[in-house]
């Protein structure tokens, strides 16, 4: 390995991405991450805190305790290898194929010290705690050299493809624009050069004024489910107030936030409930989809995205020819069915 400035290692070869140039996208390839930590057993998980004396000593966290804890991932997608030339070469010498580093960064949140939470479950101060740290680490990100977009996302369940269950989140720090967010900005650009008005702003009004799909209101926020969902579930999360990323929003809006989302989590892990009558806990998966740092600032807004790939107790919502080979969606469901029943859970 190599050892960078502040004392961790780092592969000789860090991850390259390869530009293709049927779709314009950037495709990361990350080789190293195929010997990742899978499913590792309760005393072997490296989120937990420290046990001293314990045999294993290779985790992540130091101390005992902690509530909010944050660092690099040590499987990383993207990352700066020191030393490493980050000019544009190109693959088998041809110019269709064009290669560079996979600069960037990625880091991982842990929601609680407890292997047994889930982030439904910890407290509205912890929540206000997270927030923060999300909000935190996308203000440094944006100002590392060469990152573009930060996503602040969390993976929940075996089912969405999770290998350490211990409650956490990851933060990429994206050295391009990624494909999701170039294709908002474009619709985004074309809406205020059409009626002078913003995209997404507009999506949260009509939202507001139809009323039939929102599933959460706060004094800063507005939780609906959107009119052209594709997921099973899915559940956006949007400020009232215009802002491009996190850390442009306010200590009150934060507070806010974590109480409102708290709610929404504990109602969508009772959405689906087994034959016995037992809620079955619902994997998801969550981010935040924030302006880039260069672009786009003044025409995308902040909000949060949430969906499931379950579509009824023991069935799951695959990804098959249409959406998989030709990117056009199946819905199995309709977003007015969605909203009803998550208005119908009770706490």
């Amino acid at each position: 390995p190599v050892v960078a400035e502040d004392g961790t290692q780092q592969p000789v070869t860090g991850p390259q991405m390869r530009y293709d140039v049927l779709t314009g996208e950037w495709i990361p390839m990350a080789t190293h991450r195929m010997n990742r930590t899978f499913l590792p057993g309760p005393d072997t998980n490296p989120l937990a805190p420290a046990k001293p004396g314990a045999s294993y000593t290779d985790g992540e966290i130091p101390d005992t305790d902690y509530d909010v804890a944050v660092f690099e991932n040590r499987f990383p997608s993207l990352l700066r290898v020191p030393g490493t030339d980050e000019e544009t070469g190109y693959v088998d010498g041809t110019d269709l194929w064009p290669v560079r580093p996979a600069v960037g960064r990625c880091e991982v949140i842990c929601f609680s010290p407890d292997p047994a939470a889930s982030l439904s479950t910890v407290t509205a101060r912890r929540m206000r705690t997270i927030v923060e740290a999300w909000a935190d680490r996308t203000r440094a990100l944006n100002q590392i050299d060469g990152v573009e977009q930060v996503y602040c996302f969390e993976n929940r369940g075996e089912e969405i493809g999770v290998t350490l269950h211990h409650p956490h989140g990851q933060i990429y720090a994206y050295p391009m624009v990624t494909p999701r967010t170039e294709q908002m900005l474009r619709q985004a650009v074309a809406h205020r050069q059409h009626t002078g008005r913003n995209l997404l702003r507009d999506v949260l009004d009509g939202e507001l004024a139809a009323g039939r799909r929102i599933v959460g209101e706060s004094e800063h926020w507005v939780a609906y489910v959107p009119a052209a969902a594709r997921w099973p579930v899915e559940v956006h999360v949007a400020p009232r107030r215009d802002v491009p990323d996190l850390p442009a929003t306010t200590d009150a809006e934060r507070t806010d936030f974590a109480e409102l989302y708290l709610d929404l989590l504990q109602r969508l892990d009772r959405f689906f409930v087994a034959e016995n009558g037992t809620p079955m806990p619902l994997p998801y998966i969550s981010g935040w989809h924030q302006a880039p740092v260069r672009t786009g600032r003044d025409d995308l807004r902040l909000h949060l995205q949430l969906f499931s790939v379950r579509r009824a107790p023991g069935k799951l919502k695959y990804l098959a020819g249409s959406e998989s080979g030709m990117g056009a969606w199946i819905s199995d469901t309709a977003p007015e069915k969605i909203a009803d029943r998550l208005n119908e859970v009770t706490l």
